[in-house]
């Protein structure tokens, strides 16, 4: 559903401290911190992560899972998937042989 490093991007995106966060979908701030610190898909109460996708969507984040396209106008971030080992970035230049 949604991952810690989404859940700290959104309430990065949104400029929200944890207490913030929590006040905005009635969740505790230990429950935030919880969820931050997992590792990967948060994990947890479903109550709970419906609460706090329903107060991010509502603040203007739109979640993507993998492989989503949005539909959604505006700016954002998305991480891309790893490279292989020993792969290097293309930088787009040429290279002379």
């Amino acid at each position: 559903m949604i991952s810690a490093a989404q859940l700290r991007a959104a309430r990065a995106l949104l400029g929200l401290d944890q207490r913030q966060l929590a006040e905005l979908c009635g969740l505790s701030v230990p429950t935030i911190q919880r969820m931050e610190a997992s590792d990967g898909v948060i994990r947890g109460n479903v109550d709970s992560l419906v609460k706090l996708v329903t107060a991010l969507d509502a603040a203007g984040v739109e979640l993507l899972g993998e492989g989503a396209v949005s539909q959604a106008t505006g700016r954002g971030v998305r991480l891309k998937a790893p490279s292989p080992a020993g792969a290097t970035a293309d930088q787009g230049g040429e290279t002379s042989a």
